[in-house]
């Protein structure tokens, strides 16, 4: 399988599972295109053209040829300077690794991360929350975490793999529109009536089984175990975490239960004064399983699949 395929199959897994349907993927796109087309010939020089095809920012090639032949890969989690050595020394030793295919972005997927974050206001939306709202709500936190990631030395790990030969790639909301999807229908699916039915729901799923025996398995942050969950919505995607205050639009929306990756303090104490309630399902465990999802139909294709930095396998195919 080319890195070019492997690179179009997590978009097309992408745009698949994503909850702004086809129409809206549709519609960022082309406000990609209008922002180029507005370009001089000067500025469009630095304007990042994987946009024009590819709606998910912090997903893209960071090195290697497009157009080669991948034998297998080294997927994990957090893939940085370690893990680049760690793929390394496995083809030392004979395992045919040619690509580095990492979760959470790196060189450029991750200096444009907050990009991305503009679906959460479309999530929130489906919800109930009214969509200008949504919109408001989400431009200050995005910007804020532009400006944080400001300084971050983005290319390190990108760099060590051009060093030693290897490709390096970034599959991040891809996997989490993948993961936010299957949550969700297991969960509706479960029909759990407390939040104690929630974590045993998201137990029987083979990656959060494995977190819960290792010790960080699914587990309530705040509300009750016997209390009723109410209308569940999982909140799996879109970069990283929203603001605070997009609580309490949730809550007013109805939603009774979040189930997600992981919350800040902050967010459990305003969440404990909504009365609603939160399920951190487990960040690690949520990443294996969307990249489970997509590595499913990559190694189908004949890629040998590797896995580091906390990728626990389970093949759905």
């Amino acid at each position: 399988m080319k890195l070019e395929d492997i690179y179009r199959t997590c978009v097309e897994i992408g745009v698949r599972n994503d909850e702004r349907g086809e129409e809206g993927v549709a519609r960022v796109l082309e406000d990609a295109k209008k922002e180029y087309e507005k370009l001089d010939e000067a500025e469009r020089a630095f304007f990042d053209v994987e946009r024009l095809t590819n709606p998910y920012d912090d997903t893209r090639i960071c090195a290697g040829d497009p157009g080669a032949e991948i034998r297998g890969l080294v997927a994990g989690i957090d893939m940085e300077v370690g893990e680049v050595l760690v793929a390394d020394r496995l083809r030392e030793r004979g395992a045919p690794i040619d690509l580095v295919f990492a979760h959470h972005p790196e060189g450029p997927g991750y200096a444009n991360l907050h990009r991305v974050m503009q679906m959460q206001a479309d999530l929130w939306a489906s919800a109930g929350v009214p969509v200008g709202a949504a919109d408001a709500l989400i431009a200050p936190r995005a910007e804020e975490v532009r400006r944080r990631i400001l300084p971050v030395n983005h290319y390190r790990a990108v760099d060590a793999a051009v060093a030693l030969g290897l490709a390096f790639m970034s599959c991040h909301t891809p996997a989490d529109n993948a993961v936010n999807r299957f949550v969700q229908r297991h969960l509706d699916e479960a029909a759990p009536r407390t939040l104690d039915d929630v974590v045993k729901a998201l137990r029987s799923v083979p990656e959060y089984a494995d977190a819960a025996k290792k010790g960080y398995g699914p587990t309530i942050v705040q509300g009750s175990g016997s209390q009723r969950c109410g209308k569940v919505v999982v909140d799996m995607t879109g970069g990283t975490e929203g603001p605070v205050d997009a609580l309490d639009r949730l809550a007013q929306a109805g939603v009774g239960t979040l189930v997600g990756m992981h919350y800040s303090e902050e967010h459990r104490k305003r969440a404990e004064d909504l009365k609603l309630a939160l399920v951190v399902a487990g960040h690690v465990s949520s990443d294996a399983l969307g990249m489970n999802l997509v590595l499913d139909e990559i190694e189908e294709r004949g890629v040998e699949v590797f896995t580091l930095s906390g990728m626990v396998r389970v093949r759905r195919t």
